[in-house]
């Protein structure tokens, strides 16, 4: 059985960093490639403080997720990594935030590095 697929872009995220695309989405599926606290007009992490990474990194998420014609509540998983979990507390604070009151289901790792000195990288399986 085959699949067609949908390359998703955006200039709300920046671009991929590496061969891969920023989303890929199916009839019924959207799945979003991690995204990192890069700023999109300059392709640079948006400051060496966790907080403003985290934020920008959902954002980037956002910003996939809706050029794939979604929107966030229909979110149903998410996969984080991290490079210190002593900041899981932070991170579900704005994480929370971001998606109020929607509970995707969701992975937390810590990792020993990510991409460009990034704290933190999301991706996501999105319903369509």
């Amino acid at each position: 059985m085959s699949h067609k697929l949908t390359v998703i872009t955006t200039p709300g995220a920046p671009q991929a960093v590496g061969p891969y695309s920023l989303g890929l989405a199916t009839e019924s599926l959207v799945f979003v490639s991690g995204q990192i606290p890069l700023d999109p007009a300059t392709g640079e992490l948006v400051s060496a403080e966790f907080g403003p990474q985290a934020e920008r990194a959902l954002a980037n998420l956002a910003a996939v997720v809706s050029a794939a014609g979604c929107p966030l509540d229909q979110v149903i998983k998410v996969n984080v990594y991290l490079t210190d979990l002593g900041r899981f507390g932070e991170f579900n604070e704005i994480y929370g935030r971001f998606f109020g009151g929607h509970r995707p289901a969701r992975a937390v790792v810590q990792v020993s590095a990510l991409p460009r000195g990034a704290q933190v990288e999301v991706e996501a399986v999105v319903a369509r």
